[in-house]
């Protein structure tokens, strides 16, 4: 369920943000914006992160209504919801100026390291 909020923002871009604040939250849905994904493999995807913060970030998110939780077949995974296929664009923004702009900063990242 969707919290609501008494809270005023300046703008939307500061609403925005703060709905997508948080450590990981991006992370994370950059990855389920690729295809919906197990508990395990968001995990393995994500070493960095411990099991405790992607608990907790996945549930924000699903408190959102950014991502749901698929039951069935004995294995649930994570998938967007359409309130978070919206951000697809945004995701993919990020990434390509990330990619455009880690040399610069003097950046790596560890898939490109195992090659």
């Amino acid at each position: 369920m969707i919290r609501k909020t008494k809270r005023k923002y300046g703008c939307p871009v500061e609403f925005s943000i703060d709905q997508l604040s948080g450590k990981w939250k991006t992370v994370i849905l950059s990855r389920l914006k690729v295809r919906p994904m197990r508990y395990g493999e968001l995990r393995h995807d994500i070493p960095q992160l411990s099991d405790k913060v992607l608990t907790e970030r996945l549930r924000d998110l699903c408190n959102s209504g950014f991502v749901k939780q698929e039951r069935g077949g004995g294995a649930s995974r994570y998938c967007l919801t359409k309130r978070g296929e919206m951000l697809k664009p945004m995701l993919q923004a990020l990434y390509d100026w990330g990619e455009t702009n880690a040399d610069t900063f003097g950046v790596r990242f560890l898939s490109a390291e195992a090659d």
